[in-house]
């Protein structure tokens, strides 16, 4: 006798599946940035635990255009997920960002597709709020003073989340351009734009370089002792942050995968020896304020890992579903 009441693989279809669409702007609504902050910090603890799986990000290069990342991450308790980020510098010229992403998550049970989203807000607000946790444990707790090196998207976002860890009296904003430096200036209240970018380095607590400079931008002698300094600028062959400056203090890095060579790794550590380089999530394990005292100079260098995608995607699509967000597509 025949037992028909379990369907064979073959009788098996797919079937109309309902998917969560989230634009930019929903993303954007969703994306709590002290969440996110929160959520990150503990992202690098668990990597360095070995609690999220981060696999190596295979690259397509378009010569002379640009080039994709594929950049998947997944821990147990949540979706999967994969972030498609395309790098093509010449979309400024034709007013689209320079790094465009798409992200979509997938069931961890049955690897149906939960959410497709918006992936170029998350890119830029989860690289600037990994270098802002940096700031949140590895600066002095007094430091009052900034100097933000950049005005464009990373600029916009290291300013909006930068108040949220320090109470900075003033952020000092430098740019090529200066015009760009006052617009963006004139959206906070502790802001203020310079043109000598050598002074305001020298009097500041912490300098964060979010420019798109293939020279450095900053001296390694402006730098004082006890100064915070993180980097999220990615413009080969050299890079925004001296290599000089290197030698002079500790050396902080999302993942050793920073010393590989480009795109995946940062053209600023090229040639040199990761084991001076300390994984941020390492450190964090052993105390959450890893810096050693007042004196010591710690620097950041980012080039960011999907694990930083994963929790600000998280974030966006736990809240979407928890506001009964109804915005479907039928796959």
């Amino acid at each position: 006798m025949h037992n028909f009441e379990r369907k064979i693989a073959a009788e098996i279809i797919k079937g109309a599946q309902p998917v969560m669409i989230l634009s930019e702007a929903d993303v954007e609504r969703f994306v709590d940035p002290g969440r996110l902050l929160d959520g990150l910090q503990e992202g690098f603890k668990q990597v360095s635990r070995g609690d999220i799986q981060v696999p190596p990000r295979p690259e397509i290069t378009v010569p002379g255009r640009g080039f994709m990342l594929s950049m998947p991450a997944w821990t147990p308790g949540s979706p999967m997920m994969v972030k498609m980020v395309n790098v093509f510098e010449g979309n400024l010229d034709i007013d689209l960002p320079n790094h465009l992403a798409t992200i979509v998550l997938f069931d961890e049970n049955t690897g149906k597709t939960l959410c497709v989203m918006d992936g170029t807000y998350i890119t830029g607000v989860r690289t600037a709020a990994s270098a802002i946790v940096s700031v949140r444990t590895l600066a002095r707790p007094e430091a009052k003073v900034a100097t933000l090196v950049g005005a464009g998207v990373q600029g916009r976002e290291h300013l909006r989340l930068l108040p949220l860890v320090r109470e900075f009296e003033k952020i000092h904003i430098a740019s090529l351009v200066y015009e760009d430096a006052e617009r963006l200036a004139a959206t906070s209240p502790v802001a203020e734009a310079v043109r000598d970018v050598e002074s305001a380095v020298r009097r500041s607590d912490v300098i964060c370089l979010a420019s798109h400079s293939y020279e450095p931008v900053i001296d390694a002698g402006w730098v004082a002792p006890g100064t915070h300094v993180s980097s999220v600028g990615y413009a080969p062959p050299r890079g925004e942050l001296p290599p000089e400056l290197l030698p002079r203090g500790r050396l902080f890095v999302e993942d050793i995968c920073a010393f590989e060579p480009t795109p995946v790794g940062c053209a600023e550590l090229a040639g040199v020896e990761p084991s001076t380089g300390t994984i941020l999530g390492e450190a964090l394990l052993e105390s959450d304020f890893p810096r050693k005292d007042d004196k010591e100079i710690t620097i950041y260098k980012a080039m960011g890992i999907a694990m930083e995608d994963l929790v600000a995607a998280r974030i966006a699509y736990d809240s979407a579903v928890a506001a009964n967000h109804s915005t479907v597509a039928i796959f």
